[in-house]
């Protein structure tokens, strides 16, 4: 299909540029107890809700691509929704329904995994994010996966457990762990296999680090994982949250630290030479260090000791232009005709910028899953390195030094169509700690104070809306809307994971250049947002991008 974008007739765009602000984690609360947008002071936001056209936009569920409306979105699939207009089966709907059918095991990654580990009578580790969130992973996928291994012969089978706490409840570590080595007895009880946990830690302490913020968290995981390195090794992965929890009360479960499962003085599961490794996260931001530590030859991000020659896989392609991982279980989705690939073919100037922790997001999944630019000469990607703290010590995080770029970028008229993401009220958010993320919340609307007056200034047109929820829903809820109550303390229970609530999207036109209306939005989602900057920037809707949020022309 062409990638050329048709004028709309009697429109030439804005003076100055679209700027598509990305609040990430900034949703519109069902409740007032636990919502910290609606609690924050936001004068800029308040301001614009009430004099210009805004909707609300769906952020979850089948509208980004999820397997059902149960499911939350996140920041991978809002992006990707956004930056390629329209809807695409994303990664926990192809492996689901992969592991469904079956066909994950005709692949000849499965077979080459098993084949491996039959051949030199060794090891088959999984190692994953170990909740049901299916944001990164869902442990229905282990499961089967775990039940096929029994059936084709693997007799030993070691589980690597990297424990949520942010897309599920923040202390729910033992209602997946505890069932699940019941699971794990239930396969073992007739003595043909062996399958057991052999180690983990919480995902933000180990292995799970992204876009590569903080190399020493995947190094916890190989000293974890791969070394069986430990001070005190522990005979259950129960009896080891157990006592790092007695050790430090209150420590929410993504920030426990590495423990390793032993037997007589030695680890279980350590990888070694000729043993196959799956990595069954589907998604890539916090899969692909790791795959760098397994399948560089020249790595130099810390010191591996020693790197065992084993058969190495993902459960999906993490980055298709770079080839990462080699061998993967499940075809990612194919992404085309992204916004961005539109606007480089058209010779429109584009800049995409972040800080570290969403850098990733406006370039890659914005692009659909694509690594490299589109034009060279054309896009400029700005990286705002974040700060290597606790995001509750510093919730504003670099909201102001994005800023200070972005009002220079606007000013210069170099650029046709700005995106930004601000990562707080998304990365504060899973903290659960209320005051910090009430103030992450307040930064960015500060953030967007500032902004205004250069909008204008370059006579510009912002878009401002979020990827998904998250600090609009920061604690547990019962069924009838009653606020849950820690047992311990008596204070409401915090919830960490993203919420199912819908986005806000604001159009603020200072100088009317589009004479804009809002269409009708009902039913409409965050990949609606693409067709909308498409047509402030004066191109008509591209065929089978989701319908616009405005009309253009009054």
């Amino acid at each position: 299909m062409s990638l050329k974008l048709d004028k709309i007739p009697s429109y030439a765009g804005p003076d100055g540029p679209v700027v598509l602000i990305i609040m990430d984690g900034v949703g519109i609360g069902k409740y007032a107890d636990g919502d910290f947008v609606r609690a924050a002071w936001k004068p800029h936001l308040d301001h614009l809700m009430a004099t210009c056209p805004h909707t609300t936009l769906k952020a979850h569920g089948t509208a980004v691509g999820m397997p059902s409306d149960d499911d939350m979105g996140n920041s991978e699939i809002g992006h990707n929704a956004i930056g390629c207009g329209r809807v695409y089966d994303q990664g926990a709907s192809l492996v689901a329904k992969a592991v469904a059918a079956g066909s994950l095991y005709d692949g000849a990654t499965w077979q080459a995994l098993i084949a491996n580990v039959q051949d030199h009578r060794s090891t088959l580790h999984f190692i994953g994010l170990f909740s049901d969130g299916n944001v990164h992973s869902h442990l229905d996928h282990l499961r089967g996966m775990l039940v096929q291994a029994k059936k084709e012969g693997v007799p030993r089978v070691r589980i690597h457990a990297l424990l949520d706490g942010r897309d599920v409840p923040p202390t729910s570590a033992l209602d997946y762990v505890a069932p699940f080595e019941a699971f794990l007895a239930d396969l073992n009880a007739d003595g043909t296999v062996d399958y057991a946990i052999a180690s983990g830690g919480g995902r933000m302490k180990v292995t799970m680090d992204r876009y590569q913020a903080d190399w020493r968290i995947v190094e916890r995981g190989w000293k974890t994982h791969v070394l069986g390195q430990a001070d005190e090794l522990y005979p259950t992965a129960t009896a080891a949250i157990e006592a790092l929890r007695s050790k430090t009360p209150g420590i929410l479960d993504q920030d426990l630290p590495p423990f390793v499962i032993g037997q007589e003085g030695q680890p279980i599961g350590p990888i070694v030479d000729h043993d196959s490794v799956i990595l069954f996260n589907f998604r890539g931001d916090r899969a692909i260090e790791l795959t760098h530590a397994f399948e560089q030859d020249d790595f130099t991000a810390f010191d591996r000791v020693r790197r065992p020659d084993v058969l190495f896989a993902g459960m999906m392609q993490y980055d298709g232009d770079a080839g990462i991982p080699a061998r993967f279980l499940v075809e990612p989705p194919r992404i085309t005709r992204t916004m961005g690939e539109y606007l480089a073919a058209a010779g429109q100037r584009q800049l995409a910028i972040s800080e570290t922790q969403k850098f990733g997001h406006v370039t890659y999944f914005f692009n659909g899953n694509r690594a490299e630019k589109f034009n060279d000469a054309l896009e400029d990607y700005v990286e705002i390195p974040s700060d290597q703290v606790p995001f509750e010590e510093r919730p504003w995080m670099k909201s102001a030094e994005i800023t200070d770029a972005l009002i220079e970028a606007i000013g210069s008229g170099r650029y046709d169509f700005i995106r930004v993401n601000y990562p707080n009220g998304d990365m504060v958010g899973h903290t659960g700690i209320f005051p910090a993320v009430q103030i992450a919340v307040e930064s960015v609307d500060l953030a967007i104070g500032r902004l205004l007056p250069a909008i204008q200034q370059a006579g510009g047109i912002l878009v401002i809306s979020a990827d998904h929820g998250n600090s609009d829903d920061m604690v547990e809820h019962a069924q009838d809307g009653t606020v849950k109550l820690d047992p311990t303390t008596g204070q409401p229970k915090a919830r960490t994971a993203h919420s199912l609530n819908p986005v806000p999207a604001i159009i603020v036109d200072p100088t009317n250049a589009a004479k804009i209306t809002l269409a009708d939005t009902s039913g409409l989602g965050i990949s609606s947002l693409a067709a909308t900057c498409l047509n402030l920037l004066g191109y008509q809707t591209p065929e089978g991008y989701d319908a616009s949020l405005v009309t253009i022309g009054g």
